[in-house]
C-alpha cells in the first residue's frame, strides 16, 4: 500500500474516500437493527441484502489478495464482513423460525458453497494472471447484478410520484462511493473494479434526477403498493405536496399508521442503501430486498 501511495497519489487518494464513504453506507442499517434489537423483533425484514452483502465483501477481498494494486479493497471489505455478520446474527437471534432456518439456508449456498466452488475452481483450475482474470469478471457480474437492483426503487418512485424511499443524501453519497472507486480503478488500471462503477455512476445520476423531476410532484394516490423485488408491503400510498403518506390497508389508528409508514420507509432507505452500497465496494454500488 506504502508503493501505491507513493506511486499512484491519485489512485491512493481516491481509494481512501471510496474508504470513508463506503464505511458510512455500511453503517445505514444501524437504526434498523437497534430497533430491531429493542423491540426484539425483525418485524418482517429481509435478511438476503445482508447475507449478499457479506458475499460480496468476501468476493472482493479475495479478488484484492489475488491483484495486490488494489489493496485498500481489502480494508473496508474486511470492515464490511465484520458489519454484516454482525447484522446477519442480530437478524437470526431475532428472527421468526421460518425466517431464521431460511436465513441460514441461503447463508451457507452463497456465503460457503458458491463461494466455496469459486475459490476451489480459481485456485486449482488456472494460475497467475489468467485466475485474476476470472476472478475479476466474476466480481464485475455479481457487482452489475446488484446496481440492477435499484431499479426496483426508481420504478416506485415514477409509480408513486414520491420520492420518500428515496432520500437524495443517500443517492447522492452513494454515487459519489461509485465516482470514487471508479477512479481509484481506472487510475490503478484494473478495468474489473472501474466498470461496474460505470453503471453505479449511471443509476446513482438517475435517482437524483428522479428526486429533482418529483420532489415538488402533486399526489398520486395507489391504493395498494407492494414492490416484490424489495419485498415490501408498503400500503395505501397517498401523495400531496407536504410529502407521502404511506397508510396500511387495514385500518388502524392514524399514529400507528404514521409509526409503521416511517419503519417501512427507512427499512426501503436501509435496504437501497445495502443493495446500492455494497454491490461492490470495489464496485460500490450494499443489497436489501
Amino acid at each position: 500500500m506504502a508503493v501505491l501511495s507513493l506511486d499512484h497519489p491519485w489512485a491512493f487518494a481516491f481509494g481512501i474516500l471510496g474508504n470513508i464513504i463506503s464505511f458510512m453506507v455500511y453503517l445505514a442499517p444501524l437504526p434498523t437493527f437497534y430497533r430491531v434489537y429493542r423491540k426484539k423483533s425483525t418485524e418482517g425484514f429481509q435478511s438476503v441484502p445482508y447475507v449478499v452483502a457479506l458475499f460480496s465483501s468476501m468476493l472482493w477481498i479475495y479478488y484484492a489478495f489475488l491483484n495486490t494494486s488494489v489493496s485498500l479493497l481489502i480494508t473496508i471489505n474486511s470492515f464490511g464482513c465484520v458489519i454484516e455478520t454482525i447484522y446477519i446474527v442480530m437478524y437470526i437471534i431475532y428472527a421468526p423460525k421460518k425466517a431464521k432456518i431460511f436465513t441460514v439456508k441461503i447463508l451457507f449456498l452463497l456465503n460457503v458453497v458458491i463461494f466455496g466452488l469459486i475459490l476451489l475452481l480459481t485456485l486449482f483450475l488456472s494460475e497467475g494472471p489468467k485466475r485474476v482474470r476470472i476472478l475479476g469478471w466474476v466480481c464485475v457480474a455479481f457487482s452489475v447484478s446488484v446496481f440492477v437492483a435499484p431499479l426496483s426503487v426508481i420504478r416506485l418512485v415514477i409509480r408513486t410520484k414520491s420520492v420518500e424511499f428515496m432520500p437524495f443524501f443517500l443517492s447522492f453519497f452513494l454515487t459519489l462511493s461509485a465516482v470514487a472507486w471508479f477512479f481509484y480503478g481506472l487510475l490503478s488500471k484494473d478495468k474489473y473494479v472501474a466498470l461496474p462503477n460505470v453503471l453505479g455512476f449511471t443509476f446513482g445520476v438517475a435517482q437524483m434526477v428522479l428526486y429533482l423531476i418529483y420532489r415538488n410532484k402533486k399526489p398520486a394516490v395507489i391504493e395498494e403498493c407492494k414492490d416484490p423485488e424489495l419485498g415490501v408491503a408498503i400500503g395505501k400510498i397517498s401523495v400531496t405536496e407536504k410529502g407521502a403518506e404511506v397508510h396500511p390497508i387495514d385500518s388502524k389508528s392514524p399514529s400507528s399508521s404514521d409509526e409503521e409508514s416511517s419503519e417501512q420507509g427507512e427499512q426501503i432507505n436501509n435496504d437501497h442503501a445495502n443493495i446500492s452500497g455494497n454491490g461492490g465496494v470495489g464496485s460500490t454500488g450494499n443489497v436489501e430486498v
